[in-house]
């Protein structure tokens, strides 16, 4: 269902956010992910002289490189685009993330490493979809390997989500161990 019909209004700012995950030949994955920002207007700029309606006035791109473990391995941050020329200096202080486990308390490190004057705040921002296109694009191989390892491990997506709730019909199909519903 699309969303109601809105208000009379008028298009100002666009925000276009790609992410996308690709598995390597030597057995890593790479996690791509770009912000793109334009305005519908020209406007001044003091270092550019202006900025064209449509041209961006934000163009960042983020590369990381992960193992199955989701630890990171190498990233890249590139700059293309950005409203002052000093912006795409703070790119190789993404090379902080390298040795990163993608999983719980990942934002708050992120935050730590790279947080204020130590990143850049689209760049930072950028790596919440990353860290999500991530999981998205290792799940399966991930959820092979727990259950070849027959260890008995609870899958970490249970309780991620409404649908995934522990004691709702989607676990009692796909996880019935760790099933907390009714008739367990």
């Amino acid at each position: 269902m699309p969303l109601s019909p809105p208000q009379p209004r008028r298009h100002i700012h666009t925000r276009d956010i790609d992410c996308r995950g690709y598995q390597r030949d030597d057995g890593l994955w790479d996690i791509e992910a770009r912000i793109v920002d334009t305005k519908t207007y020209t406007f001044r700029n003091h270092e550019r002289g202006h900025i064209a309606a449509g041209e961006s006035l934000h163009d960042m791109s983020l590369r990381v490189t992960v193992d199955d473990d989701l630890v990171i391995r190498e990233v890249e941050a590139v700059t293309d685009s950005s409203p002052f020329s000093i912006c795409g200096h703070v790119t190789p202080n993404y090379q902080r993330l390298v040795g990163l486990t993608i999983g719980a308390g990942f934002t708050g490190q992120v935050r730590t490493l790279l947080g204020r004057g130590e990143g850049c705040t689209h760049l930072v921002d950028l790596l919440k979809p990353l860290a999500a296109t991530a999981y998205q694009t290792l799940h399966f191989r991930r959820e092979e390997k727990r259950k070849a390892a027959n260890t008995g491990e609870r899958p970490r997506i249970i309780d991620t989500c409404y649908a995934l709730r522990s004691d709702g019909p989607i676990v009692a199909r796909e996880w019935p161990e760790f099933h907390t519903g009714e008739g367990t």
